[in-house]
């Protein structure tokens, strides 16, 4: 409940306190602008395979 209030944009004084939220779990940190969601969610969702392009590397 407090992150989903967190979440919710609200009007910022200066536009430099603005901080990106992953929309699926609401975390700031470790937040990828290329696929608009943080680490983890990233994580979970690419070894599911549900993000298209994606693929675990190995050497």
């Amino acid at each position: 409940m407090a992150r989903t209030s967190q979440m919710v944009k609200r009007k910022l004084k200066f536009n430099v306190r603005y901080r990106n939220r992953c929309p699926l779990c609401g975390r700031p940190r470790g937040y990828m602008r290329k696929f608009n969601m943080c680490r983890i969610c990233f994580r979970k969702l690419s070894l599911e395979g549900q993000i298209p392009g994606v693929t675990k590397s190995s050497w």
